[in-house]
């Protein structure tokens, strides 16, 4: 009888664990399914006359990552244990592989950020100038180079190698890796935001009280008025952090005020969540903000080599600078408007 009650009770024990693994396979699949969506639904809203650079290879092939774990966890969770090529799965490497795939997106942060920014340097400076495929190719290598090594290195980390050993001991728990790179790449960006609207924060409030929404060149655009004061010039930094500011927060403001909500309580998103393309192209135009700013006295947005927004248009903070008489060419369409992005 005592045996009987103690099989009884190691059975039910069992069935609670793959009950528990179920559920959480299943909450996998939709997390993992709605960040799908959401990449598909950000790369196609983004403009489609940009010229392709490595965030862009990048983001695409985030998301061909994404959609190979989605098909495999699927399989696994479909079939539950089957032999392929002499290795068994079985639901326990759902967990195995989504440990792996947060620890590889979570260490990414740091090497995208400089290779993107090392990408739009090289193209402000102009000291490569490569043909059109080449360039593809050499994008398509950088970003085939950068997963390669950060998976490596995640595989071959000993350290990794026995936290993941630790933690698929016990099968009921499935805890996933949180990034410190993306904790302190977005409380840099946030700090950076805010010290640069606190020291233009009278600008920005009298731009925003007198910008028009007006076409020009068949694009609708934000108009920020001239202004003739000797000090703002084309190449005046103080001119185009407000305007920069106005257009980054026009288009990120709710992307920015989660990140503050994140940094604020401390959050803990797992790496292979919080590695997504929106969070991508919202560093992409950070990226670009600051490079355009460093770099205002080399601009020359008639020329379309230059790196391109896809989501912000920056081409807006300039155009009053070079054409003072756009209030005579261009009607406006509306005369005063809120934060709107450009």
């Amino acid at each position: 009888m005592t045996a009987l009650t103690s099989e009884n009770c190691s059975f039910q024990y069992q069935l609670h664990q793959t009950n528990h693994l179920l559920d959480g396979n299943c909450l996998l699949l939709v997390i993992i399914l709605g960040k799908i969506l959401l990449n598909i639904l950000t790369l196609g809203m983004r403009r489609k006359n940009t010229h392709q650079n490595f965030m862009d290879y990048f983001c695409i092939s985030l998301a061909f990552i994404d959609l190979l774990l989605l098909v495999n966890i699927s399989i696994i969770s479909y079939f539950r244990d089957f032999v392929l090529l002499g290795v068994r799965f079985t639901k326990y490497h759902i967990c195995l592989f989504t440990q792996i795939i947060s620890f590889t997106y979570g260490f990414l942060h740091y090497p995208v950020f400089l290779t993107a920014s090392i990408d739009y340097y090289l193209n402000f400076s102009k000291t490569t100038k490569l043909p059109f495929k080449c360039q593809k190719l050499f994008y398509f290598f950088t970003v085939i180079l950068i997963w390669v090594s950060v998976f490596a290195y995640v595989l071959g980390d000993p350290a990794i190698y026995q936290s993941l050993k630790v933690q698929n001991a016990y099968s009921y728990q499935c805890p996933f890796y949180i990034s410190i790179q993306s904790y302190w790449l977005s409380f840099s960006m946030v700090i950076i935001l805010f010290m640069a609207f606190i020291t233009s924060w009278s600008e920005v409030t009298t731009l925003v009280q007198a910008i028009r929404i007006t076409s020009y060149m068949n694009e609708t655009i934000l108009y920020f008025p001239f202004s003739s004061h000797p000090s703002y010039t084309i190449s005046s930094k103080k001119t185009l952090l407000p305007k920069f500011i106005i257009c980054f927060l026009g288009t990120w403001l709710p992307f920015v005020l989660l990140q503050v909500i994140i940094l604020l309580f401390k959050v803990q998103i797992p790496a292979y969540i919080e590695m997504n393309i929106p969070w991508l192209y919202f560093v992409n135009s950070f990226l670009l903000a600051t490079v355009y700013w460093f770099n205002c006295h080399k601009l020359n947005f008639r020329d379309m080599a230059l790196p391109v927004d896809p989501f912000v248009n920056w081409k807006c903070c300039f155009i009053p600078l070079t054409i003072h008489n756009l209030e005579q060419i261009e009607k406006p369409i509306s005369i005063t408007v809120d934060m709107v992005p450009c």
